[in-house]
């Protein structure tokens, strides 16, 4: 899958792919349909750091549950 490109197909694989590495327990609150590819730079950047981590904090957890809920439309 090529994630240089701006497609809804490609905001609604990363938003799964967070919410599934985050293992969210509200993840089925947080559609992807409700993010548009508007955002999708700022998307990238909360994927890419969510990929390079194994773990994470619950604070970290909160943090990015919160720009996700900044970004969505």
């Amino acid at each position: 899958m090529d994630l240089n490109q701006p497609t809804q197909q490609n905001v609604e694989y990363m938003i799964e792919t967070i919410k599934t590495k985050l293992r969210m327990a509200t993840g089925s609150a947080m559609q992807a349909s409700s993010f548009t590819v508007d955002k999708y730079e700022d998307l990238k950047d909360i994927y890419d750091m969510v990929n390079s981590k194994e773990r994470f904090s619950i604070s970290e957890v909160e943090a990015l549950v919160s720009e996700l809920g900044k970004l969505r439309g």
